[in-house]
């Protein structure tokens, strides 16, 4: 199916769901994340109308965007090695793996912008998730203060891979909790609006707790 086809179910998905929970469809950012596709996908995507595009591996990243370049916003959703950044950091809209000090500290030091970066965590406590344990979120968000070239806009986490719905839904919900509880620290470097949370499988929960950015992938450009 064409990922013109794919993308009118999805939003049509978006906007049935948050009806369901009175939210603002408008409010829900979907990302195709192209990482398993060529990049003439990556186009048939952008063509389809998508603005904001997600890679996890930098190499892939760096070849997708020099063929696409500013045609799309690049969101940089897997683990990035500090070797790493300063390859790919002034070409990315948003980082959603920030999950250690080292990173940041690369990261502040590799730009002259501001990232907006969600931090990343581990809400399901699987050993093969990758994220910051949840107790720990709160100072490490406070000693990033002194990075100038961070923002925190967010937190980002995946729920596990069961089909049980309501371990999927407590992860997203406690991811929400935890956004709230930063939130009112009140920081002006972690205003922490956003949630990043929701794939494929499992983005209609994430919308329905509460979710603002949304990865999906092979519901929207497929795998090759």
């Amino acid at each position: 199916m064409s990922v013109k086809q794919n993308y009118k179910t999805i939003k049509q998905d978006i906007v049935d769901t948050c009806r369901r929970v009175g939210r603002d469809p408008d409010e829900v950012t979907t990302i195709a994340v192209t990482k398993y596709v060529t990049i003439d996908r990556a186009n048939e995507a952008i063509n389809a109308g998508i603005t904001e595009l997600g890679e996890n591996r930098s190499d892939e990243f760096l070849n997708k965007y020099q063929a696409i370049g500013q045609a799309a916003n690049w969101h940089f959703i897997g683990t990035l090695q500090s070797r790493k950044v300063k390859d790919v950091i002034d070409n990315v809209t948003m980082v959603h793996s920030l999950d250690r000090h080292s990173l940041a500290k690369e990261i502040n030091k590799r730009t002259n912008r501001t990232i907006p970066c969600f931090v990343q965590v581990n809400t399901s406590g699987e050993d093969s998730k990758h994220g910051l344990e949840p107790e720990e979120v709160k100072l490490f968000i406070e000693q990033l203060s002194s990075y100038s070239n961070i923002k925190v806009v967010g937190l980002m986490t995946m729920a596990p891979l069961v089909e049980d719905e309501s371990m999927i839904r407590k992860s997203f919900r406690s991811l929400k909790e935890l956004r709230d509880d930063i939130q009112q620290l009140n920081l002006s470097f972690a205003p922490c609006q956003h949630l990043s949370m929701g794939m494929s499988h499992d983005f209609q929960i994430a919308i329905e707790e509460g979710a603002t950015h949304i990865r999906i992938g092979s519901k929207l450009v497929g795998q090759d």
